[in-house]
């Protein structure tokens, strides 16, 4: 162990020399190090800011819930549309058949959707707020935090009692500072006390936030359109008992959506079940396709850093031949050279990598700050750009210091 630490100690030694005596070279050859861990690190800073701010907000979806839709979420260039363009939509009497059928569910919603409407109290209007529309379970389904006012009552879902739950930008829009609840607004036409606002969410990565939400129950919507006309989006939400395995909830809930709408054993499905899976596992394709391309990108810099790096420890080794020869007239074992002359080139890399991340951790800093988007460098990305520049340490090292290893002690002192 002592001699671990000595080899160590005088490798730091050895490149810090090689640094100081000769700035230029030194940094010349740590700059494709620099650069290749830089953009690797970057680009893996980058894609795990974006994953987990995209998957908090398919998280909002609820791992144990399901969404009977006309369209999956599936993507790509060969999306076959023309098999889901003729299937009909998800109807408010599919929902009350599921309804009654479902065991293993903890809510059963039907859902509808009125985009870019505009709301009105007094003389004060929001613009480009999303109306929605839902049966009771709506609070069984989704997790609702309130900042002011509660949620529909038994009572006004089943009478359609003009009321309503509005976001935080939509009340702060109409009413400032003032106590939206039990105050009249005006929606399509139609006056509605307002009962609860939403707490401010602010907008996420995928653009799912109820701060421009209203919400009104079902049985109000209606009087007001076609709730199942295609062009509002109806969709029903299934959300699984927690003491129940997903697999359990989606097995069921196919096999109910099949009676209901009579399909044959062994006709294809006219329905999708959407899970948060579907999304997640396309997020992962996706940011795999960009992970290899940082990889990709920065691989030619460290390659051409790690031939820097051979280069400047076969001139090391020219340049301590005598030294060499030296310490193995005086006993110096052959792994001893060797772990020397590696253990330089590892430092050296690591300075190189070192440089690297502190660019990565400053540009994190001002994107934090000039973008309002916090970027945070992971401790995991951390560990990969040191891993990284040891290895490619011992790599570019490892030759050079095996030809050093190698020298004949006589012919070394000569020279």
């Amino acid at each position: 162990m002592v001699l671990v630490f000595r080899l160590i100690g005088e490798s730091f030694r050895f490149a810090w020399d090689a640094l100081r005596q000769n700035k230029l070279r030194t940094s010349l050859s740590l700059l494709g190090i620099t650069i290749g861990i830089f953009i690797i690190i970057a680009v893996f800073t980058g894609v795990d800011t974006m994953r987990n701010k995209i998957q908090a907000s398919v998280d909002k979806l609820g791992s144990n819930t399901l969404f009977v839709q006309k369209w999956p979420w599936i993507f790509g260039d060969n999306y076959p549309w023309w098999k889901y363009v003729n299937r009909p939509e998800p109807s408010y009497r599919d929902y009350l058949s599921l309804k009654e059928r479902m065991e293993s569910a903890q809510g059963v919603c039907f859902e509808i959707s009125a985009s870019s409407r505009t709301i009105k109290y007094r003389s004060n209007s929001v613009e480009g707020a999303t109306l929605n529309a839902a049966t009771q379970e709506y609070d069984r389904t989704w997790n609702l935090e309130f900042q002011a006012g509660r949620y529909f009552t038994e009572n006004e879902g089943r009478s359609g009692s003009p009321v309503c739950i509005m976001g935080a930008e939509i009340a702060e829009g109409l009413f400032g500072s003032d106590d939206p609840i039990g105050k009249q607004i005006k929606l399509m036409g139609r006056r509605v006390t307002v009962v609860g606002v939403f707490k401010k969410e602010g907008e996420d990565m995928m653009g799912m936030s109820q701060d421009k939400n209203v919400l009104i129950p079902m049985n109000f919507a209606k009087g007001i359109f076609d709730i199942n006309n295609e062009r509002y989006n109806p969709q029903i939400t299934v959300r699984g008992k927690e003491s129940i395995s997903f697999e359990e909830v989606e097995s069921e809930l196919k096999g109910q959506m099949r009676a209901v709408r009579r399909i044959s054993p062994g006709q294809e499905d006219d329905f999708s079940l959407n899970k948060t899976t579907m999304l997640s596992n396309q997020l992962d394709i996706m940011f795999s396709a960009i992970n290899i391309g940082g990889w990709v990108i920065g691989g030619f810099s460290i390659l051409v850093g790690g031939f820097g790096i051979a280069n400047i420890m076969f001139v090391s080794v020219k340049e301590r031949t005598n030294i060499i020869g030296i310490q193995k007239s005086l006993g110096a074992k052959n792994y001893f050279i060797l772990l020397q002359f590696i253990f330089e080139s590892v430092v050296l890399c690591l300075m190189g990598g070192l440089c690297g991340l502190a660019l990565v951790y400053l540009l994190t800093v001002v994107i934090t700050h000039l973008a309002d988007l916090e970027v945070i460098l992971y401790m995991s990305n951390i560990v990969l750009g040191i891993g990284v520049s040891v290895i490619i340490g011992i790599i570019s090292g490892f030759w050079p210091a095996y030809a050093a290893s190698r020298l004949d002690p006589v012919e070394a002192i000569r020279s």
